[in-house]
């Protein structure tokens, strides 16, 4: 199992932000390493990604943003294509999901949200995979954090 806090990247052209496309190009080739000498990988976290529209609240709104941006989307996908499944999307979604909702403008109690928590299954785990949520009612403690967990359940 590999934990990890992405790089937020602050903005599309910023230096922060080429340092987050330079970390997880040098993750994903970690990973494929670490995926041929552990098949039965899980990579979890904050990634400060939001893979696609449907993770996004508003995602005319979000469009290029950082935590949106096509070079981070791209960067998710290498993941995947790498050898992950995203386990959440491993079962039907009905209804918007977010993990994370910002403090201003009540943006949990409104759902403006954005999906950036994620468990990547390797492929040779994903099979095993029985289900995967997000736990809304942590976020809706008093003083919670603003990220929600997500929980996977896999078979032995």
């Amino acid at each position: 199992m590999v934990g990890a806090y992405f790089p937020n990247g602050q903005a599309p052209g910023s230096d922060k932000f080429e340092y987050k496309m330079q970390w997880l190009r040098g993750l994903r080739d970690w990973l494929r390493e670490e995926l041929a000498a552990h098949p039965k990988l899980v990579l979890m976290g904050d990634f400060n990604i939001a893979p696609d529209d449907r993770d996004v609240h508003d995602p005319k709104a979000w469009a290029g943003q950082v935590l949106c941006s096509e070079p981070e989307r791209d960067a998710y996908k290498a993941l995947l294509n790498i050898g992950f499944k995203d386990s959440l999307r491993l079962f039907d979604q009905s209804e918007a999901r977010y993990t994370w909702w910002d403090y201003r403008m009540n943006g949990f109690k409104r759902n403006l949200g954005l999906r950036i928590d994620h468990i990547l299954a390797s492929d040779a785990l994903a099979v095993h995979c029985q289900g995967c949520d997000i736990d809304r009612d942590m976020r809706a403690n008093e003083r919670p954090s603003d990220h929600a967990p997500v929980v996977a359940t896999f078979s032995s």
